[in-house]
């Protein structure tokens, strides 16, 4: 009988078996192992809650930095990261506490924080204005404030110009409809033509500002961190009201990515205030940099409204999947899952696991998704009501506790990163490296 290719295989190398790849490269890692930071390695991510509007007609500011405890255990909270594992981190500076005035700057704290974050080598996404501004600015109707917010951003670039990932806003359509809209923060305002202003605002603070950053790191990357939004009606008719408000979650994005909105959109933003002129400048073009879509999402964040007007929550009735997927067929921009939480500690875990399948399924159907953060390093405060009360109630949602306790889904996270911590951003990514080079071209693929 005629000896089979296997046969001879065993004859020369023993048994035979064919162990797949040795040298590395085809099947030569699985992605498993904690974080090595390369370059092209998927960024994980956590964050320290730093949230600052005020309420209370502006008499009182809720500093989610002071009363989650960061301000004293900033050392033990950068540590705490480092031991995790990770080695990004969404980190705020306390905007309303460095700018004191036109050209005038406190440091103190935030450059002990950058030099001890830069010892330990955790890569920060710097977060330069979190639902609030100083108190000498006002608040998000002041026109002022896309010039004296440049200057600021200027002055961070310059001071720490070796951070090179930004988000300039954080959310911006929170920040204005929570402001002029819903009338819980800052000039806490109900109107239409407030809301607007807010968003041209805050919209032209961020265009300005990634300019003047650009001028000192013209290869930055900015993570635009969006509220990832969706309201369903349980109504045999769709109303004008929920069509123009599904709409409107995308407000913020296209003025900041120069994406003309939908016509009934545009009705509205000239009918509240919005002038020709304003709107041909938001059009002109993309801020500078590589620009990265980062879409939040909690359960909250998805809303039924019943027939009566009230609503409940439509947690994971569509998910960060198919919500994201939306605004990436929109906008084309590299994806990055920037926060998640629960309120329930126990749930916690298995909703980390659930947002961790979102993202597989999308980077297989083929969406870049450059990184995941869970949302916040420790527990916050008051933010069931949206911080619109001072009533201190502890929300279970960090990877530890506000005495620095782990609660499970710091296991949960340790574990995920274990498994998936070396993975790409994009399948053979390791061919592939974010050089130093200028963002020069903006090529839609």
């Amino acid at each position: 009988m005629a000896q089979g290719f296997l046969d001879l295989i065993q004859q020369r190398y023993h048994n035979g078996q064919y162990p797949g790849d040795r040298q590395g490269g085809a099947a030569g890692s699985t992605g498993s192992g904690l974080p090595s930071h390369k370059p092209g390695n998927f960024m994980f991510a956590t964050g320290i809650e730093c949230s600052y509007p005020t309420i209370n007609q502006g008499r009182t500011r809720r500093d989610q930095l002071a009363e989650c405890g960061h301000y004293q255990h900033w050392r033990k909270d950068l540590q705490l990261v480092k031991d995790l594992g990770l080695g990004v981190l969404r980190y705020g500076l306390p905007y309303h506490q460095i700018h004191m005035g036109a050209g005038r700057y406190d440091w103190s704290f935030a450059d002990d924080v950058m030099q001890e974050m830069r010892r330990l080598e955790i890569t920060p996404i710097l977060d330069l204005l979190h639902f609030g501004v100083p108190d000498w600015l006002g608040n998000f109707q002041n026109p002022e404030l896309p010039i004296h917010f440049a200057d600021y951003c200027a002055a961070v670039a310059d001071r720490y110009p070796w951070v090179r990932y930004y988000t300039p806003v954080n959310e911006i359509y929170i920040t204005a409809r929570v402001s002029a809209k819903d009338g819980l923060w800052n000039e806490q305002l109900k109107d239409d033509r407030a809301f607007v202003t807010a968003m041209k605002h805050i919209v032209a603070a961020s265009i300005l500002g990634t300019q003047r950053i650009a001028e000192c790191r013209p290869d930055l990357v900015v993570i635009q961190s969006e509220s990832a939004e969706y309201t369903h009606e349980a109504c045999a008719v769709q109303s004008r009201e929920v069509k123009l408000l599904n709409s409107l979650r995308f407000l913020s994005l296209d003025l900041l990515y120069a994406m003309p909105p939908d016509a009934h959109v545009c009705m509205y933003l000239l009918d509240n205030g919005l002038t020709r002129e304003e709107f041909d400048w938001f059009m002109v073009g993309e801020p500078p940099g590589f620009q990265v879509m980062g879409n939040d999402y909690y359960g909250r964040n998805e809303r039924i409204m019943l027939a009566d007007g009230s609503i409940c929550q439509g947690e994971d009735t569509l998910g960060w999947y198919q919500i994201t997927r939306e605004y990436y067929d929109r906008y084309r921009k590299p994806v990055m899952h920037t926060e998640t939480n629960v309120f329930d500690a126990e749930k916690a875990p298995c909703w980390l696991w659930k947002q961790w399948v979102n993202i597989l399924r999308m980077r297989q159907d083929g969406v870049p998704v450059l990184g995941f953060t869970w949302y916040s390093l420790t527990d916050q405060i008051d933010w069931d009501i949206e911080l619109a009360e001072v009533k201190g109630t502890v929300n279970a949602c960090g990877l530890y506790d506000l005495d620095r306790n782990p609660r499970p889904v710091a296991q949960a996270y340790h574990d995920l990163l274990k498994e998936f911590g070396q993975i790409t951003i994009v399948p053979h990514g390791e061919m592939f490296e974010v050089t130093n080079e200028p963002a020069m071209l903006k090529v839609e693929i």
